[in-house]
C-alpha cells in the first residue's frame, strides 16, 4: 500500500481550520440564506440570488472542517 502525504500548504491549512468551531460554519450558512431572504423581499433579486448561493460553500467548509477534526492531518515527523 502506497503511503500519500499532503503538501505544506494543505498541512497549514488543515491544522488552521482545525482551530475553527463547526458552529461557525453552520452559522454563517443560515446568516446566508437569512441575509438572502432579506435582500429577496427588499427587491434586491440579483443580490439575493448572489448572497444565497454562499450557503452551500459554508455547509461544505464545516464538513471538510469536520473531517479534518475527526481524521486528522498527516502526521510526517
Amino acid at each position: 500500500m502506497e503511503n500519500f502525504t499532503e503538501g505544506k500548504v494543505a498541512e497549514t491549512i488543515e491544522q488552521q481550520t482545525a482551530k475553527i468551531p463547526s458552529d461557525v460554519f453552520l452559522w454563517a450558512s443560515l446568516a446566508a440564506m437569512g441575509t438572502s431572504l432579506a435582500l429577496k423581499c427588499l427587491g434586491s433579486k440579483h443580490n439575493a440570488l448572489f448572497v444565497g448561493q454562499w450557503a452551500a460553500p459554508f455547509l461544505l467548509f464545516g464538513i471538510y472542517n469536520k473531517i479534518v477534526k475527526t481524521q486528522g492531518h498527516d502526521q510526517t515527523s
